[in-house]
């Protein structure tokens, strides 16, 4: 049947950044389809969170307080993903994120952090990941998190934008150099539903102009962008790498603007 492909029955995923939001809900769509998955984040009491909701559908879930721009701990993952399951199957680089900024006023810390937070650490990530699928299950999928920030334009997000511009472009690179063996893909996400997205959704004047900026009506849920990592993940996907799938209610442009000063003469 063609929705066994769809399955990860056996297969173990680390998902980092999985405490909240689309990490969250790309963990628990990869336990429903039958993935034991290691969890990654910051915060210990939404990693039990999570791990919690996956044991309540059946699922199995680790647990492992993560901060991907540390080694240690980025080792730490990849290394409890095999010692606690015996194999790596799956690597999910979602965390990632820098706040808006307009570009007159983004330091060069700001700016190095956006880089190191967005590409730098998902690329040491899945170097680690890569060898461990190809040690112990002989094959892999690793998939991207990035956003339309990374090809729309967008104000006061120079940074983050170029952080996940290279995120996708280092995507690409990876999938030609670790084909056959582990395939990479990248999700690019458009306004979902969650922590980052509050302040849109709570106002009604800037929710009005989201939704009616997003040609689908509504913004999306961390549940469309699981069901994307899913097919990205699983044996549905066998020959496909390199790719970049737009997830964002086909949106063509910013659903809001927003505003940031002019770029004016200092005297």
């Amino acid at each position: 049947m063609i929705l066994d492909d769809f399955r990860l029955d056996g297969r173990v995923a680390v998902v980092t950044g999985g405490g909240q939001g689309i990490g969250r809900g790309i963990a628990i769509g990869l336990a429903e389809a039958g993935a034991r998955v290691v969890v990654g984040a910051r915060t210990k009491a939404d990693l039990d969170e999570v791990v919690a909701q996956i044991e309540a559908v059946g699922g199995s879930a680790t647990a492992v307080v993560t901060d991907v721009l540390v080694d240690e701990d980025r080792r730490r993952l990849v290394e409890s993903a095999v010692e606690q399951y015996g194999r790596l199957d799956v690597l999910i680089n979602n965390a990632g994120g820098t706040g808006p900024r307009p570009a007159m006023a983004t330091s060069e810390r700001f700016f190095d952090m956006a880089m190191k937070f967005n590409v730098t650490s998902p690329f040491l990530m899945s170097q680690l990941a890569a060898q461990a699928m190809v040690d112990t299950a002989g094959s892999g999928a690793i998939v991207n998190v990035s956003s339309r920030a990374s090809d729309m334009v967008l104000g006061a997000f120079t940074a983050y934008g170029a952080g996940k511009a290279a995120l996708n472009q280092m995507t690409r690179n990876l999938a030609g150099e670790f084909a056959p063996l582990v395939r990479v893909n990248g999700i690019i996400v458009g306004g979902v539903a969650t922590q980052g997205l509050e302040v849109v959704l709570t106002n009604d004047e800037l929710r009005a102009q989201f939704v009616a900026n997003t040609p689908m009506g509504r913004p999306g849920t961390p549940r469309d962008i699981a069901c994307a990592a899913l097919y990205l993940a699983s044996p549905a996907s066998a020959w496909v790498t390199g790719k970049l799938l737009h997830v964002d209610g086909g949106c063509e442009r910013p659903a809001m603007d927003v505003p940031v000063p002019r770029l004016r003469p200092s005297s």
